[in-house]
């Protein structure tokens, strides 16, 4: 069955990598339509426009009944049978659900601590406003779900927070794009800057290429606009 899918990014290859992933298929079985390149437009850029593309490929029957999510009601407490639930969990867990439930999205929730970090994940439909644009909603829920977690722990206690799988499909991207840009560095000899990213994003990037010879990243810039910059290996490595 022929399936077409457009999305936009803010450049051509994290526009392709969300379409290829919703698709599940390997790029190389994909037709890909590059609709808007994201070219600057306009005295010094301004306008600039981001990347759209058009891409096609073959599913299987298969693979769209897995889109099918469960839709339990959040506040069920399905997920926590047998487990002993900390009281920073509990409440970290019950806050993303009022949230949540508050602007109308239900789904499956079910979560999980090891050592210092309570990993929340939310799968159902719909789940966009809860992401919003580049994951801003979900960052500012993941901040507020931390404040909650660590107001009666004595311990400090990280949040994970990932909703509808945004945060695992944008660490793939982040990778992808990482080690592609560590390739043209190899090839040409000269530095590529990568789109501005979050800290945690910028984190992905600089532990992807730990292990990749032959580079070494920095970043440079200001908040929101940061960039790691991707170098052939000998220059220092600075700080997220």
């Amino acid at each position: 069955m022929e399936k077409t899918v457009t999305k936009t990014a803010k450049t051509v290859e994290e526009a392709i990598s969300l379409a290829i992933e919703e698709l599940g298929v390997a790029e190389e079985d994909a037709v890909i339509e590059v609709v808007e390149d994201g070219s600057a437009k306009g005295f010094l850029g301004i306008g600039k426009k981001s990347a759209t593309v058009r891409v096609t490929a073959d599913v299987t029957e298969a693979v769209e009944s897995d889109v099918e999510e469960d839709t339990t009601y959040y506040g069920d407490d399905e997920s926590f049978e047998g487990d002993a639930v900390s009281e920073a969990e509990e409440e970290a867990v019950n806050f993303v659900a009022e949230i949540l439930s508050g602007i109308g999205i239900h789904g499956k929730l079910d979560s999980y601590r090891e050592e210092d970090t309570v990993f929340i994940s939310v799968t159902g439909q719909d789940c966009g406003a809860a992401i919003g644009r580049h994951g801003e909603t979900l960052d500012a829920i993941s901040y507020l779900t931390s404040l909650v977690a660590n107001k009666n722990s004595e311990e400090h206690i990280r949040v994970s927070l990932d909703i509808g799988g945004y945060k695992k499909r944008r660490e793939e991207i982040v990778i992808s794009l990482a080690k592609k840009a560590a390739a043209r560095v190899l090839h040409s000899g000269s530095p590529v800057t990568l789109e501005a990213m979050n800290p945690s994003e910028r984190r992905i990037v600089h532990f992807a290429l730990q292990s990749f010879g032959g580079v070494s990243t920095h970043s440079e810039g200001e908040e929101p606009e940061r960039r790691v910059i991707v170098s052939p290996a000998g220059k220092e490595q600075t700080e997220v």
